[in-house]
């Protein structure tokens, strides 16, 4: 209020509307009495003028009217400009009949001074709005006028995000884009306009409108999959640049903007619906809470690390081996959360004794593990460094946080766990088994494991193999033609591994709803093709076979383990067998003494003990 009373504009703004409001007052009784006033009634009006003027700007402030910027008046501002005159006039109105009975008064008068109030004071904000936002016969023909570097904009959908960015380049006449005319697949909306910028038909006639265009903008966040697809298919028919607004996940942080537009990227190919968080749920949590994240600077812990600021913790700590990732994962943490107080350190998981002194310094309450080894074939050609990192590294960390009373820690998993074939799979499903165990030791701990496919984009993902491959030219090697995973984005990874953190009681491994899995060859034919070649024509794909350890088809599920829905639309539970912790580290600890041996086919069977059903690959 304050800040509101000492802004000079504020000033400006009250002498404004208290001359609307007298004027609006005025005029009330000359059109009641058609411009001749009886004496009786212009005593009325001159004393009423000291009561009505600074209620009415009374209930303005009430209601917020001088906090924002007439330029940027919105429908909300007319909301409440409707709500703070229907009030002042209620207020009026009631205060006459309650003193004066109505007796002599004119009871149309006030009526007409409400709707007179309404329209003088809404229309001036309305008209200085226009006036800076400007429209398309004004701006666009006497401010800038058509020029050759202005690119002509198609839209591809007519709804919310389609309005937002024309509406905002409405706003910004100086932005070099001028829409021409949008399209969408609702029968409904052909032939109307938005903004007086017409709809000209559905996706599959972009190739045969007449009206000339530069750019398409593709404005459906929510488009994914086989419809991304098939827009994307008749945008490259046209010959012409075509991009896209942000995903779901993507608009967390910020509105659809002309700033946001990028183009169409490989997770935008994938057929699935984006999950959505319980932002609240999560915030509960992680907020005034010390989180401390391992592999802090790969790619699913980075992210991890960008989504949790946003929730406010209380202090954050980042924990890797790499120190060109520590490094610019904290310089970039320190730069973006600023209010964060912010440690970095530099420690191997393996290393039972810098673990736990991490832990003591930093005291976290909630604990996400996703530092792991990821290489299918390099952990087969190495299963002693996938041993101790993967299981010797995550029982380090869950000790650690047991001995300094973490209340939550999430495992980040895979579904190479699941039925494993690999050294990879089975080392990670002895980290779940690990946090499983922890239920029942620790009342008061909540211990549990998130289990997904492949993430695009990441350090063990083959995409960003595949692009090297096309920026070089080279043929793009795709190991089975058959071969099939389920895939998510880097942002749904983390925002994934956040719920879990927020639902679990302990003991839990949740997986994500991901749909169907999609073909490896598909994936690389997008790839292609959105790099703006042909596959087989442009760019050959080669079949090279399976590698070590590889399966055709990866599960989320193995059998034994209950599956129940939770309050997660996208998120199932699976509720495995209970371990004996002293036994399993018993076996663990067998395994570790093998791993030392670094004899590859003792280290396997030693695994296969303790996961039964892990089938070895010699």
């Amino acid at each position: 209020m304050k800040d509101i009373i000492r802004n000079r504009n504020f000033y400006f703004m009250l002498f404004a509307d208290a001359v609307l409001v007298t004027l609006a007052y005025g005029l009330a009784y000359l059109v009641r009495f058609e411009g001749n006033i009886p004496l009786q009634n212009l005593e009325h009006l001159k004393a009423g003028l000291p009561f009505v003027v600074p209620l009415k700007l009374v209930c303005f402030f009430i209601f917020g009217l001088y906090r924002g910027m007439w330029r940027y008046t919105s429908l909300a501002d007319i909301r409440n400009l409707l709500k703070a005159t229907a009030s002042s006039s209620i207020i009026i109105i009631l205060t006459i009949l309650l003193l004066y009975h109505f007796q002599n008064y004119s009871r149309s008068v006030y009526i007409i001074d409400f709707v007179f109030t309404f329209l003088l004071v809404g229309g001036i904000r309305a008209a200085i709005r226009m006036f800076f936002a400007g429209d398309y016969s004004f701006p666009r023909v006497f401010k800038r006028g058509r020029e050759s570097s202005t690119r002509r904009l198609l839209i591809i959908g007519a709804g919310g995000a389609g309005e937002k960015v024309l509406r905002e380049i409405v706003e910004r006449p100086l932005i070099d884009i001028e829409p021409v005319g949008l399209i969408d697949d609702d029968p409904v909306k052909r032939g109307k306009t938005i903004h007086g910028i017409p709809i000209l038909g559905r996706t599959d006639d972009i190739g045969r409108i007449k009206t000339e265009f530069d750019e398409i903008l593709i404005a459906i966040p929510s488009v994914r999959g086989e419809a991304m697809r098939r827009i994307v298919d008749r945008c490259k028919e046209t010959g012409k640049t075509f991009r896209t607004v942000p995903g779901i996940w993507e608009l967390i942080e910020g509105r659809v903007s002309v700033k946001s537009i990028r183009k169409v990227r490989l997770e935008d190919l994938l057929d699935r619906d984006e999950i959505h968080l319980d932002e609240e749920e999560i915030r509960q949590y992680i907020r005034n809470k010390r989180v401390l994240i391992t592999g802090a600077g790969g790619s699913i812990g980075s992210e991890l690390v960008r989504q949790v600021g946003r929730f406010q913790p209380q202090a954050l700590a980042l924990l890797d081996f790499s120190e060109a990732n520590l490094f610019q994962i904290e310089g970039e943490c320190r730069q973006r959360f600023s209010f964060i107080p912010i440690s970095g350190f530099l420690v191997d998981v393996k290393d039972r004794k810098s673990t736990g002194r991490a832990f003591r310094e930093f005291g976290p309450d909630v604990v996400f593990h996703a530092a792991a080894y990821k290489n299918v074939p390099m952990q087969e050609l190495h299963p002693w460094e996938a041993v101790f990192n993967n299981i010797l590294g995550t029982r380090n960390l869950v000790d650690a946080a047991l001995e300094n009373q973490a209340e939550r820690f999430v495992l980040v998993s895979t579904d190479k766990a699941v039925r494993p074939s690999n050294v990879m799979g089975a080392t990670k499903r002895v980290a779940e088994m690990l946090v499983e165990c922890i239920n029942g030791d620790a009342a008061s701990a909540h211990f549990m494991a998130v289990r997904f496919g492949n993430v695009l984009w990441s350090s063990g993902s083959a995409i960003p193999m595949f692009q090297k491959q096309i920026s070089r030219g080279m043929p793009v090697t795709v190991t089975h033609p058959e071969i099939t995973r389920y895939f998510m984005s880097i942002p749904e990874a983390a925002q994934l591994i956040l719920q879990a953190g927020a639902m679990g009681r302990g003991g839990e491994i949740f997986i994500l709803d991901m749909g169907r899995p999609m073909r490896i060859v598909d994936l690389a034919r997008d790839l292609i093709r959105l790099s703006g070649l042909e596959p087989d024509r442009d760019i050959p794909i080669q079949f090279i076979g399976l590698r070590p350890g590889e399966k055709l088809y990866e599960e989320l599920i193995t059998e034994g383990e209950g599956i129940v829905a939770t309050e997660h639309e996208k998120i199932l539970v699976l509720c495995g067998k209970s371990n004996n912790r002293n036994f399993l580290n018993i076996k663990i600890d067998e395994l570790l003494a093998m791993a030392d041996s670094y004899d590859a086919v003792a280290i396997k069977k030693k695994l296969q003990e303790i996961v039964p059903e892990y089938t070895i690959q010699l």
